[in-house]
């Protein structure tokens, strides 16, 4: 379910990346969730509870320490956790859309390819 989710996520940055018309914001939120739910999706195969947190650097800790190799683009992927509540509500911030949508593509094949593996 998890990672039916973060495809999902996907679809809308894909389909909203280049709308000018479509807020930053929508775009990060996105991008972010995607993220945090492949990072879930990992958490999920390695038995581990499954953290209410959206904060993606301490979910990459967690998965590393659950003994799950994340690949090295997520070990800075923390720019992307403010999307997912602060900056929905704050002022706009520019989003780099295009790493946003790089690392969301990245994550969704990275756990999609756990799914396979397991």
């Amino acid at each position: 379910m998890l990672q039916r989710r973060a495809a999902g996520d996907l679809v809308v940055c894909r389909k909203l990346v280049d709308d000018n018309d479509i807020d930053d914001s929508i775009i990060g939120f996105h991008a972010q969730q995607c993220v945090e739910k492949a990072l879930k999706v990992a958490l999920v195969l390695a038995d581990v509870e499954l953290p209410r947190t959206h904060d993606l650097e301490s979910l990459v800790e967690q998965v590393e320490e659950a003994g799950i190799k994340v690949p090295e683009e997520f070990s800075s992927v923390d720019w992307l956790t403010p999307w997912a509540a602060e900056l929905r509500y704050d002022e706009p911030t520019a989003l780099d859309r295009t790493a946003a949508l790089a690392v969301a593509e990245s994550a969704t094949r990275w756990s999609g390819a756990l799914l396979v593996t397991d």
